[in-house]
């Protein structure tokens, strides 16, 4: 049933992601889906749900390279919706979908009461942070950063770990400080078991590329 929906909406995707430099193409929706597909199979929910609203969570994405200012993903819901009725989908699936998709860019260190018990929007959360760290994350990450004009590093600004980051407001001094900002603090606010788990072995890569990446910058070898 899903593969149906997906080969329907895969040609509308393809056409929009089509040029997209930032980290967020179709093989960011594609990993995220198959994510959160494996993420579903280990903790419940609605396997054509999370599916579909993994696959169109970052339309919102395609309207702010449009705009050129944020758009928030509850923005691009009447586009999503647009696109979803290219499918017979039920009006209750499409709603499920919607939510998903409007909610899944919460942090519970911005706003815990956006941590709520729906497991669909919770794995979609997920399966979203994951793809934004370990060796996946650090390869979009510069991709981003580059695609923006954002330095690799600054040195002349502390790293720090970021208490009120969000996408809105998340300029960052540089790529590096993004993971001080952000993607260090991901694993850590994973909903699931099965993402934590997938999640600590992720930071860990993380943590060490930036203490390589550091040592180099600073030219601080040990022989």
């Amino acid at each position: 049933m899903l593969e149906k929906y997906i080969s329907i909406l895969r040609p509308e995707v393809l056409e929009l992601f089509k040029e997209d430099s930032s980290g967020h193409d179709i093989t960011h929706l594609e990993r995220t889906m198959n994510t959160a597909l494996f993420i579903q199979k280990y903790e419940k929910g609605d396997r054509v749900i999370v599916g579909i609203s993994a696959f169109l969570h970052d339309i919102h994405r395609i309207m702010q390279n449009q705009s050129g200012k944020f758009v928030s993903p509850k923005d691009s819901l009447s586009k999503v919706k647009e696109i979803l009725s290219l499918t017979d989908l039920s009006e209750e699936k499409i709603e499920k979908i919607l939510h998903c998709i409007e909610f899944h860019e919460e942090y519970n260190w911005n706003n815990p009461l956006n941590k709520e018990n729906d497991i669909n929007t919770l794995i979609l959360q997920d399966a979203d942070n994951l793809d934004a760290i370990g060796a996946i994350g650090i390869g979009r990450t510069f991709v981003y950063g580059g695609a923006h004009g954002v330095a690799m590093y600054d040195n002349s600004v502390g790293l720090e770990m970021s208490e009120d980051y969000s996408e809105e407001n998340g300029n960052d001094e540089s790529t590096i400080h993004h993971f001080y900002h952000k993607l260090f603090k991901l694993g850590a606010n994973m909903n699931t078991n099965t993402a934590k788990k997938i999640a600590e072995r992720k930071t860990d890569f993380m943590k060490e590329f930036v203490n390589e990446f550091l040592t180099e910058w600073n030219v601080d070898y040990q022989l």
